[in-house]
C-alpha cells in the first residue's frame, strides 16, 4: 500500500508571488488538493495568474493581515486549513558586525515570528479536527553557518529549535510537523537578497568590503550561482510528502549541500568544519 493519502485537503501556502511558492500551489493543486495562495502586497495577489487557485493578502510582518488573511484564506477553502505550507521568509546577507538592530529584527519578523504567530492561528482548528500537517521550509542555513549570512542563519536556527519543540508538543494530536531543507533553488531568493543587502548594509565603508563585492558578484550572477542547483520542484516533492503521507519526515534534506553538510557537522571537529564553512562561504576569511 502507498504511504500517500489520496484524500484531498485545504492547503494554505504562503510566499507563492514567484519560486517555490507558486510551484507548491500549482503542483499542489494539480492533485486535487485545496490550495489557498497567500502574498504579501496587494499587487501581488491582483497579478496572480491562476484563477482556479484562490490568492489572498498575507504579510507575515503584520499581525493584522495574519489574522484578515488567515480568515479569507479559510472562507476561500471552504473550511478549515488542513495544511500550512510556510514557505514565505527572504534572506538578508550582511557580517554580523555590520547588522543593526532593525535590519535582523526585521529579517526575524518575517522569518519566524510572522510564521509562527500565522501556525498559531490554525493549530486550534486542527487539533478540532484532529488532524494537521504543519510543513515549514528551512535551509541548509538552517543545519550549518555560513559568514555574511547571520542574520537569515539565526531565523533559520530558531525556526528549526522551534519546530522540534512544537513537534514535542503536539505528539498525539493528529498534527505533524516536518522542516523541508534546501540548498541552492532556481527562484528569485538571490535577486531578493541583493535588494536586502543594498538597502541595508553599508558595506562600502565595512571592513569586509572586498569581500562584499565578491558577494555581490555572486549575487547578480545570471542563472544558477552554486553547484547542485536545483528547480523548484525538488522541494515541492517533499513538501507533498510531508502533507500526503500518513507517517511524514521530521527532516526532509534537499540538494546535495544538505546532505553533505549534516554529515560533516557530524564527522569533523568543529574547527575543521569551520574550515569547510569558510571556503563555502565565498568570502570569508580562515
Amino acid at each position: 500500500m502507498s504511504d500517500l493519502a489520496t484524500q484531498s485537503r485545504r492547503v494554505l501556502i504562503t510566499g507563492c508571488s514567484s519560486g517555490i511558492g507558486r510551484r507548491a500551489a500549482e503542483m499542489l493543486a494539480a492533485r486535487g488538493h485545496q490550495v489557498v495562495a497567500s502574498l504579501r502586497s496587494p499587487a501581488d495577489v491582483t497579478a496572480w495568474p491562476h484563477t482556479h487557485i484562490p490568492a489572498v493578502e498575507l504579510d507575515l510582518d503584520d499581525p493584522e493581515s495574519i489574522r484578515t488573511g488567515h480568515t479569507a484564506a479559510v472562507e476561500a477553502a471552504g473550511g478549515p486549513i488542513e495544511a500550512l505550507f510556510n514557505n514565505g521568509a527572504y534572506g538578508q546577507p550582511g557580517a554580523v558586525e555590520d547588522l543593526n538592530r532593525a535590519t535582523l529584527r526585521a529579517q526575524l519578523e518575517t522569518n519566524l515570528l510572522g510564521t509562527v504567530e500565522l501556525t498559531n492561528h490554525l493549530i486550534p482548528s486542527m487539533r478540532e479536527a484532529g488532524f494537521g500537517r504543519i510543513v515549514q521550509n528551512s535551509s541548509v542555513l538552517g543545519v550549518s553557518a555560513l559568514a555574511f549570512r547571520g542574520a537569515y542563519v539565526a531565523s533559520k536556527f530558531a525556526l528549526e529549535g522551534i519546530s522540534d519543540t512544537m513537534r514535542l508538543e503536539l505528539a498525539g494530536s493528529g498534527i505533524e510537523v516536518s522542516l523541508i531543507e534546501p540548498g541552492p533553488i532556481t527562484s528569485r531568493f538571490r535577486a531578493n537578497a541583493q535588494r536586502a543587502f543594498e538597502a541595508n548594509i553599508d558595506w562600502q565603508r565595512s571592513v569586509h568590503r572586498e569581500a562584499y563585492e565578491r558577494q555581490l558578484e555572486r549575487l547578480k550572477k545570471p542563472g544558477p550561482a552554486a553547484p547542485f542547483t536545483l528547480p523548484p520542484e525538488a522541494v515541492v516533492r517533499r513538501v507533498i510528502h510531508a502533507i500526503e503521507s500518513r507517517r511524514p519526515k521530521a527532516r526532509y534534506p534537499v540538494t546535495v549541500p544538505t546532505y553533505l553538510f549534516a554529515v560533516l557537522k557530524r564527522l569533523l571537529t568543529t574547527r575543521a568544519m569551520d574550515r569547510v564553512l569558510a571556503r563555502a562561504s565565498g568570502g570569508g576569511k580562515r
